[in-house]
This record gives structure tokens, C-alpha cells and sequence, in this order.
């Protein structure tokens, strides 16, 4: 049995509105009776005797079925949540600045993303992983920044989302709590 993080992309945004309780009573449903949400961005935490690409798979289906959207997710183990939390260089709470990690589920794309990065001038950024890259953007003006157009394009909505560090920090917290039997 493991526990996991599970990160849903694009909801609550965009049209795909889906209140967190409808999403645990749907995960719940499909096998995961321990899925719980934290906040309203599409943030599970769970447990599973399945490995990482079948809960990566079940939760896809979950919610195609659930809420008739064409759903993807990035599933991570809830150590590796801590370990990338800890790896990241960038502060949590800054007043100039915010820090998100882009997870993927495809290290092709992240590595895509990462080379696109790295050719913007002046951007600041650091991979943590072949799953995870940490950035910085100006307080403001997240959406706005180079980088978040760029990772903002149709070809890396499949395999990728973005959180802020404040978000991955109690993402962590929670998955912590689950006790695996």
C-alpha cells in the first residue's frame, strides 16, 4: 500500500468546474476510500495497493466517467512530494516573487519545458527531477510571465501541471498524515 499525491490539471478554471466533494465522492467510488482534498485547485491525497501509473490511470478514468472532461493527472508518491518540496532552492513566501513547480507525468515534456526556460532571459529556474521543475515569477504576474505562456501551450496540457511551492508544502503535510496499512 502507498500514498500518493494525485494533482488534477485545469479545473475550476476554464469551464471544468468540479466542487472537491463531488471529486472525493468520486475517488472514493472508483476504489479510493481515503482520498481526500485540499484546497479547490484539484489536489488529492489517497492510498492505494495500486503502483503510481495505475492510480495515474484509475483517477483519469474517474473522472472522465464522473464529470465528462477529458481529464489528466500527475501522480506522485507522497515521499517524493516531501523530497521536491525540500530540493526546491526558491522560498515558500516571498513579497517580489512566487515559486511554483511544474510537475509532468512525461520527463520528454518536462525536458522540452526546461530547455524553453532556460533560453528566456532573465528567468530563474532549477530542476528538481525527472518529474518536477521549480521557477519564479513576480508577484502579479504569474500568468503573464514568458514561462508560464510557454507552459501554458495545448502540447503540455496532457502531461503537466503547475502549483505554487504554499500549495506543494501542505500537499505534503496531508500526505504525511495517511498511514498506509
Amino acid at each position: 500500500m502507498g500514498s500518493y499525491a494525485v494533482f488534477l490539471r485545469g479545473i475550476n478554471v476554464g469551464g471544468i468546474n468540479i466542487k472537491m466533494a463531488a471529486l472525493r465522492d468520486a475517488l472514493q467510488a472508483a476504489g479510493f476510500q481515503d482520498a481526500g482534498t485540499l484546497l479547490a485547485s484539484g489536489n488529492v491525497v489517497l492510498t492505494s495497493t495500486l503502483g503510481a501509473a495505475a492510480v495515474k490511470r484509475t483517477c483519469e478514468k474517474c473522472l472522465r466517467d464522473a464529470f465528462g472532461y477529458d481529464a489528466w493527472v500527475v501522480v506522485l508518491e507522497a515521499g517524493r512530494v516531501a523530497e521536491l518540496v525540500a530540493a526546491c532552492p526558491y522560498p515558500a513566501d516571498d513579497k517580489a516573487t512566487h515559486t511554483y513547480i511544474t510537475l509532468s507525468s512525461d520527463q520528454e515534456v518536462l525536458d522540452e519545458l526546461d530547455a524553453a526556460g532556460a533560453a528566456l532571459e532573465g528567468h530563474q529556474q532549477k530542476r528538481l527531477g525527472p518529474e518536477a521543475l521549480a521557477w519564479l515569477a513576480p508577484a502579479g504576474e504569474t500568468l503573464d510571465s514568458p514561462f508560464s505562456k510557454i507552459s501554458a501551450k495545448a502540447r503540455f496540457k496532457a502531461a503537466t501541471t503547475t502549483r505554487n511551492l504554499r500549495t506543494l508544502v501542505k500537499v505534503r503535510d496531508a500526505a504525511s498524515r495517511l498511514q498506509p496499512s
